[in-house]
């Protein structure tokens, strides 16, 4: 006879909880930025909408951006460290291939023994591990989890590169998610078309850096291809995230896109028809563009900023490198 296994089953719905924020300890002007890149003040903040980016010391790691983000998201969310049973960290800048930043954030909130494993889906990392997080608890393999996205991208810049350098700034940001009486977040509508892997993309591998083939390795885009895709191709998909979700824009409270340009998020709030009423979030103008980290920080801001949008919807969607996008809606805690 043939025995029949038990199959785990969890909780119809989730919710966020809490959020958690880190930035780099320096606030770095454009003007300290321009003379490598020949540009001015002027220039970043007409294309960019960047005023300042924060970025970490020497001795900061996104480990410790990560640790600390997650340590503020537990301790707002009322959940015991006990109690948390996944870490899920997306981040693209791990200063080792391994251990995982997520074993080491799980161990430094006192989490241990909680699965813990790292995501590398580049500025749509953080709404990836939202959606893993959601479905790991409604199957029943976890109770509560842990999303971070956290960078330390000025470890991984040009200081000379004028097409992605003077955007790219240091934190990380967390989110507490557990289940809930009624839905919290909605479906994620996810993807990615790899054929354009060269829009965004490392200049060298690590390889050819060993062998003395190459420099250190440093991000790269094409500025002109990103913002197009992000612009038209990321709209149909902020449209399929809250059809899926059964809301409409005007249903929306905020709106929190990655944080990759200010051009490309107010056009974005334009092509999308928000309602004024829709609050957008912009934390790029003093943070800068932190990848996996850009989503959770804004969001953060927002409800520092507008306490009364707690209980509201907020649409977030990431998209980055290898055109890899994620999107839902989610009530804000």
């Amino acid at each position: 006879m043939t025995a029949t296994l038990t199959q785990a089953s969890g909780p119809a719905h989730t919710r966020i909880y809490a959020y958690g924020a880190a930035r780099g300890e320096n606030a770095v002007p454009n003007d300290d930025l321009v003379g490598p890149i020949d540009s001015s003040d002027e220039w970043i903040r007409q294309r960019t909408g960047i005023i300042t980016r924060t970025r970490a010391v020497a001795e900061t790691t996104a480990i410790d951006l990560a640790a600390a983000a997650a340590a503020e998201a537990v301790e707002r969310s009322g959940v015991s460290p006990d109690d948390v049973d996944a870490v899920i960290v997306a981040t693209i800048s791990n200063p080792r291939q391994t251990p995982s930043v997520s074993a080491i954030v799980a161990d430094r909130i006192g989490a241990n023994p909680a699965a813990a494993y790292d995501l590398n889906a580049a500025c749509a990392g953080f709404a990836y591990g939202v959606a893993q997080a959601d479905a790991l608890i409604r199957a029943g393999a976890a109770t509560y989890a842990v999303v971070v996205g956290a960078e330390k991208l000025s470890d991984i810049v040009d200081p000379a590169d004028r097409s992605i350098s003077f955007l790219l700034g240091d934190g990380a940001g967390a989110a507490v998610i557990g289940p809930s009486d009624v839905p919290g977040i909605g479906p994620t509508v996810w993807g990615s078309d790899g054929s354009k892997a060269d829009a965004v993309t490392m200049n060298h591998t690590l390889v050819d850096f060993r062998d003395g083939k190459a420099p250190w390795p440093t991000l790269r885009q094409e500025g002109p291809t990103v913002f197009r895709w992000a612009v038209w191709q990321m709209v149909k998909v902020a449209r399929d995230a809250l059809d899926a979700a059964g809301v409409t824009a005007e249903d929306l409270a905020a709106f929190v896109p990655h944080q990759a340009n200010m051009r490309i998020i107010d056009e974005f709030a334009k092509q999308l028809k928000l309602p004024e009423s829709v609050i957008v979030g912009r934390d790029i103008e003093t943070t800068g563009n932190t990848s996996a980290a850009s989503i959770p920080l804004a969001t953060h801001r927002l409800l520092q900023e507008h306490p009364e949008l707690s209980g509201g919807l907020a649409l977030q969607i990431g998209f980055g490198a290898g055109l890899v996008f994620g999107a839902q809606v989610v009530v804000l805690p």
